[in-house]
């Protein structure tokens, strides 16, 4: 989106030097590699880079403008926005974006499956809107990825957004509200990622919760105990509740403006006054957790005016995101289920149940441990442990906390000799390429830190 300059200027309060020379509109770019002409560069730092290090490249490619935080940096004569730092500039750069945007902004948190449902909701609402609807890449649910896709929008192009809101510090959701204030906004669920850093679990939900700050409609989960403890803190509407539930589960335990997902094919969708519509669907993503995930897209996408009609031909070819339950055969008539990229205890529970309904000669679970849960992790790594001794026929624990998984397990009742303590990816491959089947499965599920992929990379290159 190109933004006035003299608003622009405002809204990060900055001091406009060389101005004679200035753009009449900044198109922020923080990347030199993809800096179209005429655009603003903005030098934002990260652990490992120092955006101000690049100016002169990015003038060299066709920026007309800079924004840093480093008068030192300037270029001699390209206009240049100084401010006091970068990274609250490119939050009010989109900002100001958003509220120049005409359209609905559909924003996802939680602390499993936000990503799915991001990328499902995305789906779903092109039956609405086609291809004018814009949503965040991957998993870029920062500062500077909630910023980068509201930027990224324009009126010519696009009539709805999705953003998912990542939070690893207490508050963050609510920061990010701030600028891209959402129409609606899915809760997923509020679980046990990030405990450590967050510091409490009311303090996680707090932050979650900070989803509805800016008076976003809430779409929530009928079965998150801290939504349904914290519902009637929605005062100006209602929610919208959704449900995943088993084909001959009763509804009637939903009240309000709900949207139940009954097995894999029936759905019924209820307005605020009882009114309820019913379509059959076909449901194809595995494991109950991304049925639930699909579910709260389509609550979503109803609430941004999609009409069932519309989602029914779609849901049944929706997509998971790269590294979610991806299924690869190997040579030797086995599969790796890779799901590992990221985990938390929820998470990892919905995965394994997932796993334990796959055909398969044997099960095998391949679990790294899972970071930032604080003092909880060893409770919650037992836990684990023992879930995989109900879902899977042998365990390959590593990580810092694999020691509590073998606990877990053991006295879940897995025998010795179905549990195997790796030390690296490598022993894992290795323990995989001498002992995997015809016909077993595997789960690679694990935290980021522990790169699981690097299984999955040594034996299907």
């Amino acid at each position: 989106m190109r933004l006035p300059i003299g608003p622009a200027v405002s809204a990060t309060n900055a001091t406009l030097l060389d101005a004679q020379s200035a753009p009449p509109d900044v198109r922020a770019s923080t990347d030199t590699r993809t800096i179209q002409e005429g655009d603003t560069f903005v030098a934002l730092r990260g652990a490992n880079f120092d955006g101000h290090d690049y100016v002169d490249e990015a003038v060299r490619r066709g920026a007309a403008m800079l924004l840093v935080d480093r008068p030192d940096a300037r270029v001699a004569g390209v206009a240049t926005m100084v401010v006091e730092a970068t990274t609250p500039a490119y939050m009010a750069l989109a900002g100001l974006a958003r509220r120049t945007f005409e359209g609905r902004v559909l924003a996802v948190t939680g602390s499993t499956g936000k990503t799915t449902t991001k990328e499902f909701a995305a789906q779903l609402l092109a039956g609405r809107y086609g291809s004018r609807v814009i949503a965040t890449p991957a998993n870029e649910n920062n500062e500077i990825g909630v910023s980068r896709v509201l930027l990224n929008a324009c009126n010519a192009e696009h009539d709805a957004i999705v953003v998912e809101m990542g939070a690893r510090n207490f508050g963050d959701v609510a920061a990010l509200v701030d600028i891209a204030r959402p129409d609606v906004g899915i809760l997923t669920n509020v679980g046990d990622a990030h405990l450590e850093i967050v510091g409490s679990r009311e303090r996680l939900a707090e932050t979650k919760w900070g989803l509805f700050s800016r008076g976003a409609r809430a779409v929530l989960n009928a079965g998150d105990a801290a939504s349904l403890a914290r519902a009637d803190r929605l005062t100006e509407s209602p929610p919208h509740w959704f449900a995943a539930r088993d084909a001959g589960a009763d509804a009637r335990d939903v009240a309000g403006r709900s949207t139940i997902l009954f097995g894999r094919s029936r759905l019924i969708d209820s307005d605020r006054d009882g009114r309820r519509c019913e379509r059959i669907v076909d449901v194809a993503v595995p494991g109950a957790h991304n049925r639930a995930n699909v579910v709260a897209a389509i609550a979503g996408a109803l609430e941004l005016d999609a009409g069932l009609d519309s989602m029914v031909d779609i849901i049944a070819h929706l997509r998971l995101p790269s590294g979610r339950f991806e299924s690869f055969r190997m040579s030797g008539g086995w599969r790796i289920i890779y799901d590992a990229y990221n985990a938390n205890a929820g998470g990892t529970i919905a995965a394994l149940d997932a796993l334990a309904h796959e055909r398969a000669r044997r099960t095998i679970a391949v679990l790294g441990s899972m970071a930032e849960l604080g003092e909880e992790s060893e409770r919650l790594h037992e836990e684990v442990g023992a879930h995989a001794a109900r879902r899977a026929g042998v365990l390959l624990a590593g990580g810092e906390y694999a020691d509590a998984m073998v606990r877990g397990a053991r006295q879940a009742g897995l025998g010795a000799s179905s549990i195997v303590h790796v030390g690296s990816n490598a022993d894992a491959a290795r323990w995989l390429r001498e002992n995997a089947r015809d016909g077993d499965v595997v789960l690679l599920k694990g935290s980021r830190k522990y790169r699981l992929e690097e299984i999955l990379e040594e034996l299907h290159p």
